[in-house]
């Protein structure tokens, strides 16, 4: 686009640096000390970014809207396909479905394991606000039965949600993150996975076990479980064990074909022009394989049950409204992307990386993590770190899994240590009926962990792919 066009002026490379440093604690103030909304305070910051860099009036609604719209093209269809598909299966009744049916293969003792398993399934379409509230209620059921302190049974299935959210798609961060960088969604997937579940064993089982036996929490009074709207409950259905998991593991499947066959023709064994993988791969597309598990569900779910077409209409249309904020967020976070990339701050950035000798995978975790802890939300620290990393890694030659592998090193950084800023923060100690001090110790470390953990993953994916 800048071909099109030239900048008003020229600032130096310490000048572009201190408009972005500006701009990013602009951004931290208004969402902060100002109580502006993220969406509001991104659009606002990406005007005056873009003003104070010189890109001339007459092209800075083409900047802005390019930016934004470029990240919703991949960012909406995800998240909206995912919301509905998580609001089915938490409506119909399937969690509780699938929950009961690890307790009994487990058995009693191994009841923590169950629900994180539980958990680790259900994360993959559902939000970890949603999801967390859907598995309340039978967390609560079980810590009853069994005894002990709560943080035993709901710490890991939490923790569960945490990484699921964090690092695979079709959670709005890692996909706003992947479509700015210009990653694989399905490799991003695939190693999300990776990072994602060895993560959760040492953060979740082994630290969440640890805090289960520190910290005697006595199972709060009030059950906190999911909206009880009139709706809500016609479509419950307790639908079969195998029904659920087909809904779960469809869309894997059908992603992970995509990346497969990627793999093969890379490697020669088959062709891409071949009609029939030309055709495999557009099911395995992320939005059409989503699409097809939610059209999926609403068969198996609704209309086979007997359930009306009104009703299921109204049951996905009420996964949308909350899922909005979430998909504006990220699409201001790409206008902020976009401004950056325009004004020549990114090579400004890259080239003070250079001098500092910052490996790019290091100063993105960084950067998330400062935004993270500063501001409380993992999105906008996720999106304001690809971002500003972007124009580097559009002219760094990073294979796909490089990619791939930095896109989950920002994600590690987006959660790191979410404390009293975050609403997360305050679902867990409010439903888990604990005192600030004692989330702080439990919660906030353990996200901290997660953070770390994940990056030394996601690290060592990057280091062996660029062997």
């Amino acid at each position: 686009m800048t071909g099109e066009w030239s900048l008003l002026w020229e600032l130096p490379t310490w000048g572009l640096l201190l408009v972005a440093a500006g701009s990013i604690a602009l951004l931290l103030a208004l969402i902060i000390w100002g109580r502006i909304h993220a969406f509001l305070a991104l659009v606002i910051v990406s005007v005056l970014t873009a003003i104070a860099t010189g890109i001339p009036t007459s092209q800075l609604v083409t900047v802005l809207t390019t930016g934004f719209g470029g990240t919703l093209g991949s960012v909406a269809l995800l998240v909206g396909l995912g919301a509905m598909l998580g609001r089915m299966l938490e409506t119909s009744g399937g969690a509780k479905v699938l929950t009961d049916a690890l307790i009994n293969k487990f058995g009693e003792k191994r009841a923590p394991l169950a629900l994180s398993l539980a958990s680790l399934m259900m994360g993959f379409p559902i939000f970890f606000d949603a999801g967390l509230v859907v598995m309340l209620p039978i967390i609560f059921t079980v810590a009853r039965r069994l005894g002990g302190s709560l943080l035993t049974y709901a710490f890991p299935a939490a923790t569960a949600f945490s990484v699921m959210h964090i690092f695979v798609p079709p959670h709005p961060g890692p996909v706003a993150a992947t479509g700015l960088l210009g990653a694989d969604v399905g490799l991003v997937l695939v190693f999300g996975l990776i990072v994602a579940i060895p993560t959760w064993y040492v953060v979740g089982h082994l630290f969440g076990g640890y805090v289960g036996r520190k910290y005697n929490i006595a199972i709060p009074d009030i059950l906190f479980g999911a909206q009880n709207d009139e709706s809500g409950d016609k479509f419950k259905s307790s639908p079969k064990l195998g029904t659920v998991l087909f809904l779960l593991l469809l869309p894997l499947g059908l992603i992970f074909l995509n990346t497969g066959l990627n793999a093969l023709a890379t490697a020669g064994v088959v062709s891409l022009e071949d009609g029939w993988v030309q055709v495999l791969r557009l099911l395995g597309e992320t939005p059409i394989a989503l699409l097809i598990t939610v059209v999926l569900a609403m068969w198996l779910l609704g209309w086979r049950t007997g359930k009306p077409g009104s009703l299921v209409e109204t049951i996905v249309d009420s996964a949308l409204g909350p899922v909005c904020s979430i998909i504006l967020i990220t699409g201001a976070g790409g206008m902020f992307g976009g401004v950056l990339r325009e004004s020549g701050i990114g090579g400004a950035i890259a080239d003070s990386l250079d001098s500092l000798g910052l490996p790019l995978i290091l100063a993105g975790f960084v950067i998330a993590a400062i935004v993270r802890i500063a501001q409380g939300s993992a999105t906008v620290a996720l999106t304001t770190a690809a971002a500003l990393v972007q124009p580097v890694i559009l002219t760094s030659g990073y294979n796909p899994v490089q990619l791939a592998a930095v896109v989950l090193a920002l994600a590690a950084g987006s959660v790191f240590a979410g404390h009293v800023n975050d609403s997360g923060f305050w679902l867990v100690s409010r439903f888990f009926g604990m005192d600030t001090q004692t989330t702080l110790k439990t919660w906030t470390v353990g996200q901290a962990l997660v953070a770390v953990v994940g990056f030394v993953i996601a690290l060592a994916i990057f280091l062996v792919a660029s062997a």
